[in-house]
């Protein structure tokens, strides 16, 4: 893998939080690691499970994660 290449999620990530930041106008946030780290995971484990027609178990094959894992996660973020 080229680790030279931006992905599209990557740039579109950047993007988001460039954003964030231009909206924060100049005050300093704390805690931006886990807000974002909430964030990316809840929508990730939301579009995971769609895709996956709500199959837990698929869903934490395709994450690569156990599905007592992906059950915690879908309890902390209130998406079960």
């Amino acid at each position: 893998m080229n680790t030279d290449v931006i992905s599209p999620l990557q740039e579109q990530v950047e993007i988001e939080l460039q954003e964030y930041f231009r909206i924060l106008n100049g005050q300093n946030p704390s805690g931006v690691y886990d807000m974002v780290i909430g964030e990316v995971e809840k929508a990730l484990f939301r579009v995971v499970l769609e895709h996956c027609d709500g199959n837990q178990s698929r869903a934490a094959a395709y994450l690569g994660i156990n599905r007592g894992t992906l059950r915690k996660k879908l309890a902390l973020y209130k998406l079960c």
